[in-house]
């Protein structure tokens, strides 16, 4: 099954998913008062670094611009400078606006509309790294080697100023039309050497299509359900992120003289049980998998247009489990429960203030740690409660993600009950649970009764879709 969709849209009211979740949108007066007249309490301690023509890499129409990024290529390697909107010197530890943020968490997005962590006035306006605008930031400096492997790094505050707003699909056709972005010239190489620098290090990466609801510009009020294209260009960028985070994470973990202060992401390595049967599964589907081949490594080399693919990366989820965030203190904590097995290695959240409560807090450590000063009592005070509201509101976005897609599903496949349609099986069903299945056109995950083959191809019917209960059903044989 080849993995294309025709575009059908429908009218879909997401206001009821909203209604579930307690999610509202509007932001308290105090708060937003706030944020309106936030200033830098910075301002006279920042270096001048204008000179940097950074530019931000986001989706199309993104505000909310959390990073800029300048990559040099160097006689030795590379420097990357990446700024980071710096909200720790815009709100007050104690007022309103960081009570709110506190119990929100992180800004979730929605295919009608954004509830934000912070109000637009900040978050789309006065923090936002937007192009042409000097702005305060944190500015990291990792000097690396050829093999893109940080030698050197730290974080200051500094004004900047972005050059350029450019998206993925952009920069994905400049780099491949041999015309990148002066500002990120190196960054096909550089992203390209720090993958292959993770799989050494047993990175586990997933490229499973990516659903995502999108207006339909065509008809007032109606919604597609379309998979969303992963370029090479997104790969390398969230390969700055993810190098920051570490460089953060070591600044966290590696200052024993003033003793371990830090909220690091971390994930508990799978268990062999699970790798074992992901081997069953590979075997199953024909994917020829050496014993000395890493699961990270097999993944990563497989094509993710075929059913065999979409199997194997479907049950390979399950190997990235037990995801947390785990505040570093006086116990200490043996190596293994420092790291984050996806990554393979300690990681830090710091690259996103603007729309994640644990970045604002992280980036005040390195801060500190790397300027010789005391890090501030309010952020130490309020690591276990941000760790507490990202792992509250990480659940709330996973589930609201979750019901938005079901809905558009459930809407789009309404009128067409009965029908049939080509599936992959994803899953085989026991005495417990449905086979789950994907469909490409129009491309919805469902459940599928019967007793479909694993990794095959087949015919399935709709038996429902309902969308005042969100519920999709196939079964098989058609």
């Amino acid at each position: 099954m080849e993995l294309h969709q025709r575009i059908i849209s429908a009218p879909v009211d997401f206001g009821a998913v909203r209604s579930e979740f307690g999610l509202a949108s509007t932001y308290p007066a105090e708060a937003t008062a706030e944020a309106r007249d936030a200033n830098d309490v910075f301002a006279g301690d920042r270096i001048d670094r204008t000179d940097i023509e950074f530019v931000t890499i986001d989706p199309p129409g993104s505000m909310d611009l959390d990073q800029a990024v300048h990559l040099e290529r160097t006689g030795t390697g590379f420097t990357v400078h990446y700024a980071i909107a710096d909200l720790g010197a815009v709100i007050a530890p104690e007022g309103a606006l960081a009570r709110e943020a506190g119990a929100r968490g992180q800004t979730f997005y929605m295919p009608d509309t954004t509830v934000p962590l912070h109000p637009p006035v900040l978050s789309e306006g006065s923090a936002s790294l937007l192009p042409d605008r000097t702005r305060p930031a944190a500015l990291w400096t990792i000097e690396c080697d050829e093999n893109a492997e940080p030698r050197r790094y730290s974080v200051v505050r500094a004004t900047v100023r972005s050059r350029a707003r450019l998206d993925y699909a952009g920069v994905q056709a400049a780099a491949d039309a041999g015309r990148p972005h002066p500002s990120i010239a190196a960054l096909p190489e550089f992203g390209t050497r720090r993958i292959e620098a993770g799989l050494a290090r047993g990175v586990i990466g997933l490229r499973l299509p990516s659903q995502s609801v999108i207006r339909d510009d065509a008809t007032d009020g109606h919604w597609q359900l379309v998979l969303e294209p992963r370029t090479a260009a997104d790969d390398w960028n969230e390969q700055i992120s993810l190098l920051t985070g570490m460089c953060a994470a070591r600044i966290m973990v590696d200052n024993s003289d003033g003793g371990r202060v830090g909220l690091l992401r971390t994930m508990p390595p799978p268990p062999e049980s699970a790798i074992q049967s992901l081997r069953r599964t590979a075997a199953a589907v024909g994917v020829a998998w050496p014993a000395d081949k890493p699961v990270g490594r097999m993944l990563a080399e497989l094509d993710p247009n075929t059913p065999a693919a979409l199997v194997l990366m479907s049950e390979a989820t399950g190997l990235l489990r037990g995801a947390a965030y785990t505040v570093l203190g006086d116990t200490e904590l043996p190596p293994e429960a420092l790291r984050h097995s996806a990554i393979g290695a300690p990681y830090a959240h710091v690259t996103a203030p603007l729309r994640r409560l644990a970045d604002r807090f992280g980036t005040e450590i390195c801060l500190a740690r790397c300027a010789g000063t005391p890090i501030p009592e309010w952020v130490r005070a309020g690591l276990a409660p941000t760790a507490d509201s990202m792992k509250r509101s990480d659940a709330v976005a996973g589930k609201v993600e979750r019901a938005c897609i079901d809905l558009t599903e459930s809407t789009l496949l309404a009128s067409r009950t009965g029908g049939e349609f080509d599936a992959v099986v994803l899953r085989e069903g026991n005495g417990n649970r449905p086979a789950e299945i994907f469909v490409a056109d129009p491309p919805v995950l469902g459940r599928c009764a019967g007793s479909p083959p694993e990794g095959a191809s087949v015919r399935v019917r709709l038996i429902t879709a309902d969308p005042a209960t969100r519920k999709i059903a196939f079964t098989f044989p058609a």
